[in-house]
């Protein structure tokens, strides 16, 4: 009987590696392969920028928004209920940029919660169809973030989905963020390339503003905290819409979370919009979180039965050497540089950590609100 247990658990290992081959080739690799065509067509359009207390991060973004290398674009930034000075700092930079408009949400309007309002707001406001969306904590990384944003609306695309990376720091939490973000953004650009979109991030998304207004996406889920980046792309997006932006020009640098606490704030958030996936898109990213943990489980109890120890620790080098080969592709594609090293360090308990975000979020009845 033990020895048809342990045959078993052979099997499974067996299996949960050839999950994992499978998931990062034939999804996380798409991402360093060849990128569907692009055209430089400068199309007119609208930033929308949604601002809540971040006075002091516009003193620095703005001017790097309104200086972009582009010909026709306005800069609309919505100050959602702010108690700062926020109204004032975009009253002395629209003396500066002339392309820089901003509206006002009352504190009245208050009781709404995340930024959906404050989107719709500058959705409605915006002069152009075509869309970009950051936050008011971004920076893009060069001047030619625009052109590149536009380029990816090419062939008729009308969602464009890119990278968001956090600022670099000396800290291992640091590098945790950055390797976790990273790996995401594979995860769902991936996913997208082979036409199955499924989420993109807020502070760095582009979309037409006749698919917003024919979608009415954001009708009924005002007072739900997170979602509007994920939603949007769960009701609008498909295999023929949809085009991403790999190259370094199209990404944003965000302010990265001053601390744990901070970052399972955002976390909870992010994840609790995860129930509203395509339950095909729930079974791939649980699976693959799944046999990770499992293959790493019998990896380690396979050490005390000798005669299976050299298959398997073989098995795990070589996934350990392809899950580096795949993410270091990917991690020069994005101008990551060499990232793809901390998948020695993060590799078992990233979907550990955000295992646990997860079980947080179900145990847990607390609303989270945007801040």
């Amino acid at each position: 009987m033990n020895e048809i247990v342990l045959y078993l658990l052979i099997g499974l290992l067996g299996f949960c590696w050839c999950f994992q081959i499978f998931y990062h080739l034939y999804f996380l690799l798409r991402t360093s392969g060849k990128l569907p065509a692009t055209t430089d067509k400068r199309l007119p359009l609208s930033l929308i920028i949604c601002a809540k207390n971040e006075a002091h991060n516009l003193e620095k973004v703005i001017p790097l928004f309104c200086s972009q290398d582009y010909p026709d674009f306005e800069v609309i930034v919505v100050n959602d209920c702010s108690s700062d000075d926020t109204e004032l700092t975009l009253a002395r930079l629209k003396t500066q940029y002339k392309n820089l408009y901003y509206t006002n949400i009352p504190l009245s309007q208050q009781h709404f919660k995340g930024k959906k309002l404050a989107l719709t707001l500058g959705i409605k406001a915006a002069k152009n169809e075509h869309l970009v969306f950051s936050d008011a904590d971004c920076r893009p990384t060069s001047d030619q973030w625009l052109k590149s944003i536009s380029a990816g609306f090419s062939d008729g695309h009308e969602i464009v989905i890119g990278h968001g990376r956090f600022e670099k720091k000396k800290t291992l939490f640091n590098l945790f963020l950055r390797y976790e973000t990273f790996y995401n953004a594979v995860q769902y650009m991936g996913f997208a390339l082979r036409g199955k979109p499924f989420m993109a991030v807020g502070r760095n998304m582009a979309y037409t503003k006749s698919l917003f207004e024919k979608s009415d996406v954001f009708k009924g889920t005002l007072n739900i905290a997170s979602g509007d980046d994920d939603l949007f792309i769960r009701r609008c997006a498909n295999n023929k819409n949809t085009n991403v932006c790999l190259h370094y020009d199209s990404q944003t640098i965000s302010v990265a979370p001053r601390n744990f606490g901070d970052w399972l704030s955002r976390k909870r958030r992010h994840l609790s919009t995860a129930p509203y996936y395509k339950a095909g898109i729930k079974s791939w990213l649980a699976g693959e979180a799944l046999t990770r943990q499992i293959f790493w489980l019998l990896t380690l109890c396979s050490l005390f039965f000798p005669t299976f120890a050299p298959t398997t620790v073989g098995l795990f080098i070589a996934r350990l050497v392809l899950v580096h080969i795949v993410l270091g592709r990917a991690a020069n594609k994005l101008g990551e540089g060499k990232l793809h090293w901390a998948t020695l360090l993060f590799d078992l308990f990233t979907p550990m950590i955000v295992g646990c975000v997860w079980f947080i979020n179900i145990v847990s009845a607390k609303e989270k609100k945007w801040k």
